[in-house]
């Protein structure tokens, strides 16, 4: 399949050609646009051509003025593509397009467009070009197995890769040089269907890459292909597909190729699919085939950042790459430690992958024979003293390649030197050395509209060219009670518009039993305290906790005076059988008649669906068992749209909650049933204290008690959890350090 779109790519527009000299898959390599006149872009009348070029650049997604100038093209069209310029393009009367290429007003904005893409794409004045010079023309490799970018792209599966995605446009605007790596799984994560019974029924993606803004990339004689990594001794031919996001291009690889055996096409077929011996396949093409197509398109990273574990085998292939270049091994390692940055994601065992090491010598082969060592040597880095001795270990591995080494929160950092302190056994827990940057959300991609609207005209037009500017978000706090309140009236309305239209939708195309629409959420209303609780249907993250005691639930929910509504949304992964469990019994009580129909499931949660979420309900729920949560990023992306959130007091929520922007569960004393505990909690805050502040209403029908609440939730989001800060933390932190090549420290032995 990636074959055949490669070379139909090929045929319908030229190709550019690049050129490059020495290391590994030399030789030139032709990029295959998608120009104003090929690709997956009709051709466009000559006057608003440029329009192809501003779809395949992701910089579309977070630019308010191309957003709008698409949805003038076709107001409706554009609601039904889900926000897809290219399905907009595909599908758009050529009536309407010929009209706006002579349409004054039209091509205003749209010459106004265009000069502000060449504006936003120049990085000779940015925080980088200003703050660190000596980077601006150095590349940075950032490797993650999900990038969640756009739902056109459904290529994730949850947090991990919506923060890659976040990141990657965070570098955009912030002038780094990053490029990205990751997989294109040809066949998505899942679509997921929920039984009438509540069980989760996992559907093969649809995914057409001729709706999406990829690029092609063929090799020097145009074939499909970059490289090759020898995968269970056999040569796999590594392809690879180019998406634009701002300054950042993003590359994608993929196996599903022609000239592979057919187990080796699956490789990039679906994301976190099959058991381990797929997962540590994946793996090898994510690390040793990103770092050589990096190789084959001519960009030499000074920076290496593995973003989770699942990246790690790129540190092996520059080991190998240095070795055979005549480094010695032990020189080798200290230099790539010293331009390695590893993030670790997770506190949950399941999130580290773990291999044994006949599974290694299987997959991988002799790797230790172009290093220049023995097979002991290597299966040490991935060595832990406290685990079966037979494993390899990809976090350790990563950890002992990585000079600087980080967690996501300042919570997860004190767990995640606790997990790891047995590889630094002399040490006390908090000498570990590692290190926190606390994830942040990308505010032009996760704030409404509106409300953006709002901000412009309160606190001046200029505002989101500003963000590090504290006043912005201080000025937050004196917005008009009544217009914050009325906008998130109309976003609450936009949700469960978009809630009815769903059930809809799906109950004409596939439901059979009309119990599907109730718990789809047909009878919720846009009057009463709504409820969002968004996640993945992880056990930890606990979406059934609330339904401990059902009764004094139900009471809650269904007074008449002071009534609540909850929406569920997420996926349990395919493997997952108790998370699955969880989700069934969550889906009963959105069926179940005592309920009246105010607990909703939403199907197939993904970014089109978690944009309206996190902008509509009145209240983010955030229950996961401490202290398994790292960082929980959806709150924040709440928070940015003055939404308060309720949550334990883990992750981001142990340092973002001040006592004005939400409500926090106290810890459960030592010794208690924490589930327990955390469930009497909850039941007493919402009776006490979030129900009757949301009703509290002056003569106008403002809660001014709750909107303060919202306001402080943007106020203390906006200055401490973007990913503009994260990502200038990472460059003042990390990368500099990394770029010079810095390997002092004292990070583990690799023997």
């Amino acid at each position: 399949h990636g074959a055949q779109v490669c070379r139909a790519a090929a045929t319908r527009t030229a190709s550019v050609t690049y050129g490059r000299t020495g290391g590994f898959g030399t030789g030139a390599f032709y990029l295959v646009p998608m120009t104003d006149s090929g690709g997956a872009v009709p051709r466009l009348p000559q006057r608003i051509e440029g329009l192809a070029g501003i779809a395949t650049n992701l910089l579309w997604s977070w630019h308010r003025e191309a957003r709008a100038l698409f949805r003038a093209l076709d107001p409706v069209l554009w609601h039904s593509t889900w926000h897809n310029p290219i399905v907009l393009l595909q599908q758009v009367d050529p009536a309407r397009l010929a009209a706006c290429a002579v349409d004054p007003a039209f091509l205003r904005r749209y010459d106004a467009v265009r000069e502000a893409f060449v504006r936003e794409l120049d990085a000779r004045e940015t925080w980088l070009s200003a703050s660190r010079p000596d980077l601006r023309d150095r590349w940075i490799a950032y490797f993650s197995a999900e990038v969640a970018l756009h739902n056109s792209v459904p290529i994730y599966s949850g947090g991990l890769g919506v923060l890659a995605g976040d990141c990657c446009k965070g570098a955009s605007d912030l002038g780094l040089r990053m490029v990205g790596i990751g997989l294109l799984y040809t066949r998505g994560y899942f679509d997921q269907h929920v039984t009438i019974e509540g069980r989760q029924e996992d559907a093969e993606e649809q995914f057409d890459p001729g709706t999406t803004p990829l690029s092609a990339v063929l090799g020097a004689r145009g074939e499909p292909f970059l490289t090759t990594v020898e995968i269970c001794g056999r040569p796999v031919r590594v392809g690879a597909w180019r998406i634009q996001v701002g300054r950042v291009p993003v590359y994608l690889l993929d196996t599903d190729l022609e000239e592979n055996d057919p187990a080796d096409r699956q490789l990039s077929h679906r994301l976190y699919a099959g058991g381990p011996d797929m997962r540590l396949r994946q793996e090898l093409v994510l690390g040793v085939g990103g770092v050589r197509v990096l190789r084959a398109v001519g960009i030499d990273p000074v920076v290496w950042h593995a973003n989770e574990g699942h990246a790690a085998f790129m540190l092996v292939e520059r080991l190998r790459e240095l070795v055979q270049g005549g480094v010695p091994y032990a020189d080798a390692v200290r230099a790539v430690r010293g331009a390695s940055v590893f993030t670790t994601h997770t506190p949950v065992p399941a999130g580290h992958d773990v291999f044994s090491h006949q599974q290694i010598e299987k997959c991988v082969g002799p790797v230790w024979e172009p290093l220049g060592v023995d097979r002991e040597t290597f299966l040490r880095l991935g060595y832990h003293p406290k685990r079966d001795h037979a494993t390899f270990h990809m976090t350790t591995m990563a950890i002992r390649l990585s000079r600087h080494v980080n967690a996501v929160s300042e919570r997860h950092e004190q767990e995640t030197k606790r997990i790891w302190h047995d590889l630094w056994p002399e040490r006390e827990v908090e000498h570990v050395p590692i290190s926190h940057v606390t994830n942040g959300v990308h505010v032009s991609t996760w704030m409404a509209h509106p409300l953006k609207l709002l901000l412009e005209e309160h606190v001046g037009p200029d505002w989101v060219n500003r963000p590090d500017d504290p006043a912005i978000w201080d000025g937050v706090l004196t917005l008009d009670d009544q217009r914050l309140w009325n906008l998130h009236q109309l976003l609450k309305a936009l949700l469960l518009d978009f809630i009815h239209e769903e059930a809809r939708v799906r109950w004409r195309d596939y439901w059979k039993n009309a119990p599907h629409l109730v718990g789809a959420g047909t009878l919720l209303t846009a009057r009463d305290l709504t409820i969002g609780f968004a996640r993945r249907f992880a056990t930890y993250k606990r979406a059934d906790l609330m339904f401990r005691d059902p009764d004094r639930l139900r009471r809650i929910l269904i007074n008449p005076e002071r009534p609540v509504q909850i929406v569920f949304a997420g996926k349990a992964h395919p493997a997952d059988e108790p998370g699955k469990a969880m989700l069934q019994r969550v889906y009963s009580y959105a069926r179940d008649r005592s309920f009246e129909g105010r607990i909703a499931f939403l199907e197939d949660y993904e970014l089109h669906m978690a944009h309206r979420l996190v902008q509509g309900v009145d209240l983010w729920l955030n229950l996961p068992r401490p202290p398994m949560e790292a960082c929980g990023t959806s709150g924040m992306k709440a928070a940015l749209n003055g939404i308060p959130q309720l949550g334990t007091a883990d992750g981001w929520w142990a340092e973002g909650y001040d006592g004005t922007n939400g409500w926090t569960l106290p810890l459960a004393p030592d010794g208690t049933d924490v589930d327990q505990h955390d469930a009497e909690q909850l039941y007493a805050l919402l009776e006490t204290q979030v129900v009757p502040l949301f009703y509290a209403r002056d003569d106008r029908g403002v809660p001014l008690g709750w909107v303060d609440r919202m306001k402080h939730a943007m106020h203390v989001a906006g200055r401490r959890f973007t990913v503009r800060r994260a990502m200038r933390d990472y460059t003042e932190r990390y990368y500099h350090a990394a770029a010079c090549g810095d390997a002092s420290g004292d990070n583990p032995p690799t023997v």
